[in-house]
């Protein structure tokens, strides 16, 4: 095969997806901080499947229709700095394919070779030993050796070949990886979805099936490995809760228009389109316009459209009883693994209640001046971020990374002229920046880049809604550079990192990016952990307490706090009832 078109990237595509998603708890346990919420694994596989489901049902000849489309689902499932990575890597990889209906072993090396410089730029301070670098050394070996009439599989062969080389060069680039004895996780996940694109031009198209959590000798430089991940559909897990109907429609705009018909605007049918639903993809081509949308009321959104024009196709699917198969297929998979459910995951129900035909259209609401957006997961941390004049809290952080999309759809609720977003997690800055570029043209997005949770909270409290957006961010970014951050979680593994020895379920103590201490007993790693953190300048303690902090815990520890530091500190401690964390810890 010399030349490949959009049917055949379509296969390689769904091979590399499924390749990924029999992987990642694999590319998860690739972590180098020993903590229980390794997820990048997790969060490519979630980019990727968003991709799919871009091209699922789509059947383009043409190639870069093909990676256009999956790079645009990419972008808006984006989760995590290594899914926005991914995200931008196709990106890169569709422009590089621009205008093109096939490509060869040249077109193809141009593709991946546009994939590395666009993933390159999407990044403030590239750092060699990633996924990045992983991109860059394949790509350039199949660009140094792509030949005119080179078959397609070879030249995937070529990257695939080089990919695995450079992934095992990784911890030669990056310290902390050489210590902890692993490769970098997130070029591992992109090995997997190169390894099932050489795949299927193999006519070995990779199939899903239960995800494997068995540690490689590829993977792995003999430290012992994390626990065995959950076996199951974690997918659903990140699902909206929503299901409703999946409702697509082909119309005709008349070129005369009826007495009964409307005259179609296309800004604002989307706008209607937006407000009453999600997965969105509405194209108009000349009188013709496509429509796909998940909605509670597709009654209500084809009473709509049928204003403007009339139909020539229409496909209605019931998501709810979809997901119901697909989580009985879940159980069954979890009984043959020998998996129990867990009695705290409740069942989603959705009901639809009839279409509301009389109601008029609503006129937009006016754009206010201000919203705040904050990431947190926690009733407690929500509450106090709402306290803090919070608008909307976009439901994630350590152990659930939110998406582009979930970012853009916040923008979108919140219906102001500028929205101040405050991610409180590094892993998640990328995907906020992203949601903030998409959204530019409509409103004013300022991320601040907060990377924990007391960030958040601090450049919450300076807000001032009669400060410009500009004095906001000044004062918001001072603010937050004068806090010391801190968390505790428990140990996944035995290991020793930053020259601190960690044992397995005990707890470490986090400051910045680097653990300070590890104890048995999670209230001794809060006191060792402050004194590192406290000094002669600091004035305010404030402790934000996890779900695993007993009443009786909690007591010991606000005594043994105020009496090291009462006389030097004000203290605060508050319920978070944030999960996996035990504390969250800010000094000022």
């Amino acid at each position: 095969m010399i030349k490949i078109d959009g049917v055949i990237l379509k296969q390689m595509i769904l091979s590399g997806a499924n390749n990924l998603y029999n992987s990642y708890p694999e590319i998860d346990n690739l972590n180098v901080f020993p903590v229980p919420d390794g997820d990048t694994g997790t969060n490519m596989n979630l980019t990727m499947q968003s991709g799919v489901k871009e091209i699922a049902n789509k059947n383009d000849s043409s190639i870069y229709q093909v990676a256009k489309d999956f790079a645009r689902g990419l972008l808006m499932g984006a989760r995590g700095n290594s899914g926005v990575i991914l995200s931008q890597i196709f990106r890169g990889f569709s422009e590089g394919l621009s205008g093109k209906d096939e490509v060869d072993a040249i077109g193809l090396a141009n593709a991946f070779l546009s994939a590395k410089n666009v993933a390159y730029k999407a990044v403030m301070r590239p750092v060699e030993g990633t996924i990045l670098t992983v991109i860059r050394e394949a790509s350039q070996a199949l660009y140094d050796k792509a030949e005119k009439n080179m078959p397609i599989d070879e030249c995937l062969d070529i990257v695939l070949d080089e990919a695995n080389k450079s992934l095992q060069r990784t911890p030669e680039l990056l310290p902390v990886l050489k210590e902890v004895g692993v490769v970098d996780s997130g070029g591992a996940g992109l090995c997997k979805v190169l390894e099932g694109f050489a795949k299927a031009l193999h006519n070995e198209i990779v199939e899903k099936s239960m995800p494997s959590v068995t540690e490689t000798a590829s993977y792995s430089t003999g430290k012992p490995s994390a626990p065995q991940a959950e076996v199951g559909n974690v997918q659903s897990k990140f699902e909206h809760k929503e299901f409703g109907y999946c409702t697509q429609f082909l119309m005709q705009i008349p070129e005369k228009l009826p007495r009964d018909k409307k005259v179609f605007n296309e800004k604002r049918f989307k706008a209607v389109l937006e407000a009453h639903g999600n997965s969105i993809v509405c194209v108009c081509d000349g009188d013709l316009v496509k429509v796909h949308i998940h909605t509670l009321k597709p009654g209500n959104i084809l009473t709509y459209a049928q204003q403007f024009g009339e139909f020539k196709m229409i496909k209605i699917d019931n998501m709810t009883e979809q997901h119901e198969e697909l989580m009985f297929e879940d159980k069954e998979m979890k009984e043959e693994a020998g998996v129990k459910d867990d009695p705290s995951q409740q069942k989603i129900a959705v009901t639809t209640s009839a279409p509301d035909f009389d109601k008029k259209e609503e006129k937009p609401a006016e754009r206010k001046e201000y919203a705040l957006i904050s990431v947190a997961v926690g009733s407690g941390i929500e509450r106090l971020f709402r306290d803090l004049s919070v608008d909307y809290i976009v439901s994630g952080g350590q152990t659930m990374n939110p998406s582009t999309a979930d970012f853009v759809e916040a923008i979108k609720k919140v219906h102001a002229k500028n929205v101040f977003i405050f991610p409180n997690n590094g892993n998640i800055l990328m995907a906020a920046n992203q949601a903030a570029e998409l959204m530019k043209e409509e409103c004013n997005v300022l991320v601040i880049p907060t990377k924990t949770i007391p960030e958040g909270l601090v450049a919450c409290m300076v807000y001032n809604s009669a400060s410009t957006p500009e004095e906001n961010v000044e004062s918001m970014t001072e603010n937050v550079a004068a806090v010391k951050s801190g968390e505790i979680t428990y140990a996944i593994k035995d290991t020793t990192i930053d020259g601190v020895t960690v044992a397995k379920d005990h707890f470490m103590g986090i400051t910045g990016k680097k653990i300070v201490c590890c104890h048995k007993h999670k209230i001794n790693t809060l006191l060792d952990m402050l004194e590192k953190m406290v000094d002669a300048d600091s004035q305010i303690i404030t402790i934000l307490t996890g779900q695993d902090v007993t009443k009786d815990e909690l007591k010991k520890l606000t005594e043994e706090v105020k009496a090291r530091y009462s006389s030097r500190c004000d203290i605060s401690i508050e319920e978070g009832n944030q999960p996996v964390y035990s504390f969250f810890v800010s000094v000022e």
